[in-house]
């Protein structure tokens, strides 16, 4: 309250008797207060979605009636997956915020699939087959789930030669998972039949960074997306393992609604997130192709 109070140079008492006016309005509650946190209820979230609609709309009114030629200005929201947004996304958007001075971002790193329109955001970035639907979906490259392990993990324990092998290999697991854990290998090109095998992970993580930096430490068979272990292939701290197993690539595209694109700021971050990472894909030769371990 304090915080929000200095941006909009009110005093938190202020604040708080906003936000209880409001409260009082709309006939529910929209925070959750205690001594430590103040959060938002679930009412509080679907309302501050639709305000931020609300507010999207009149910025688009405003550029609308400024002109196609106007600048890319205003807050612009972006999504992407924690890994994916770190590492590919993040110097981009450094770069688009160096060339566009009148543009903030609000960059959100969130493992989880999210409703563009009902949450307010403009750019979604999607690692999946897109459904048909109100999106504008602009395809970057492919990626898809490797295993690999390090190494000095190979050297102890020796290298997987076929995918029931991995049943007698230590794994790390991405939750959810359990302690014997099913890994699904689909159809993949020369191969009529999905396949799968039952592992029995060793470790059991919710963080695909930590997940790597275990088979970094030689902890085991980790499978990811083939984005998230590039530069450690390339460097051979991590070795690909069964790549003829490898199941078909999957679709990597940034998406917004079709209504945003029409904003000058969304159609200049489409268009400069999108050069730069079909760039990127081409460099790492990732779009259809398997990662290739560096020669011994």
């Amino acid at each position: 309250m304090a915080r929000a109070g200095r941006r909009l140079g009110r005093s938190p008492a202020a604040v708080t008797r906003a936000v209880a006016a409001l409260e009082n309005h709309v006939g529910t509650a929209l925070l959750y207060r205690s001594t430590r946190k103040l959060q938002l209820t679930e009412a509080g979230e679907r309302y501050a979605a639709v305000c931020r609609n609300v507010l999207a709309e009149l910025d688009e009114a405003d550029l609308s009636a400024a002109g196609e030629g106007a600048a890319p200005r205003g807050v612009l929201t972006v999504t992407a997956p924690v890994m994916f947004g770190t590492r590919l996304l993040r110097p981009i958007v450094d770069d688009f915020l160096q060339e566009h001075p009148l543009v903030q971002i609000r960059y959100l790193l969130l493992n989880r699939m999210t409703n563009l329109i009902d949450e307010g955001i403009d750019v979604g970035l999607r690692i999946a087959a897109l459904p048909d639907s109100s999106l504008i979906a602009l395809k970057i490259g492919e990626v898809r789930k490797v295993l690999c392990a390090s190494p000095s993990y190979l050297a102890r324990r020796g290298r997987p030669t076929c995918i029931t092998d991995l049943a007698s290999h230590d794994c790390i697991a991405i939750e959810p998972a359990s302690p014997e854990d099913i890994w699904s290998f689909p159809a993949a090109p020369g191969r009529k039949m999905a396949r799968t095998v039952r592992v029995r992970p060793r470790l059991m993580v919710n963080s695909d960074e930590a997940a790597v930096s275990a088979a970094l430490d030689g902890g085991g068979i980790v499978r990811v997306f083939s984005y998230k272990i590039q530069q450690e292939v390339c460097d051979g701290r991590l070795m690909v393992l069964l790549p003829d197993d490898q199941p078909p690539a999957v679709p990597v595209s940034l998406v917004a609604p079709e209504h945003r694109l029409s904003i000058p700021k969304v159609r200049a971050f489409m268009d400069f997130a999108g050069l730069r990472l079909r760039a990127s894909f081409r460099e790492t030769e990732q779009p259809g192709a398997s990662l290739q371990n560096p020669p011994a």
